[in-house]
């Protein structure tokens, strides 16, 4: 009998395996994707930088801290990234508490994301001190601003055209020299972060 009803299962058997053989390949080859998506912001995010610090918990002063997606060190001081990832036409503006995403026939909205970028640059600045500061809002996927592009928000290609290298190794040298011991004082300071921001 129990022969009989293992020729019987036999088939359902080698379907279910089949069919969970497929579901994980399906899984794997989309958290690939996923990988590979996030590696290549990652290298387009830090070429602008010659040092990096990604995810880092930058303290508030208060016994707390601000998640940073970025922080880069280049010729042109220390610049803080916080990265988007939003699709389709935004609305938003530098004295706007929200911004509103259209996209197709979905709407929605979220809070302006430059009033969190002010903290965070208040806060490295409390550890660095007296060095250029700058902070962007970057935007990673396909977006566009119908309005106009607020203040610190860009696109992922417009970010390298904002921050280049300094015009000679010598100039991009000695900036980095004046800056460094900033850098180190900051890279000290904060702690990896476990939080990844919602974007």
């Amino acid at each position: 009998m129990s022969a009989l009803l293992l020729r019987a299962l036999l088939p359902w058997m080698l379907f279910v395996i089949a069919v969970a053989l497929i579901v994980a390949l399906v899984l794997f080859i989309r958290w690939r994707r996923r990988r590979r998506a996030r590696m290549k912001l990652q290298r387009a995010v830090t070429a602008v930088g010659t040092e990096h610090m990604i995810d880092a918990l930058v303290p508030d002063g208060m016994g707390g801290g601000f998640h940073v997606d970025f922080l880069l060190f280049s010729g042109h001081g220390i610049l803080i990234v916080d990265v988007r990832e939003v699709q389709g036409n935004i609305f938003g503006g530098d004295q706007m508490a929200e911004w509103t995403v259209i996209d197709g026939a979905q709407r929605m909205t979220f809070v302006n994301p430059q009033s969190g970028l002010y903290d965070r640059i208040a806060a490295v600045k409390a550890i660095a001190g007296d060095v250029p500061i700058e902070g962007r809002v970057v935007f990673v996927r396909k977006c566009q601003f119908p309005k106009g592009l607020p203040k610190w928000a860009l696109t992922l290609d417009a970010l390298a055209v904002q921050f280049p290298p300094l015009e000679t190794e010598d100039a991009q040298a000695a900036a980095l020299a004046q800056y460094r011991e900033a850098w180190e004082r900051l890279r000290a300071a904060v702690r990896p972060s476990t939080m990844r921001h919602m974007r």
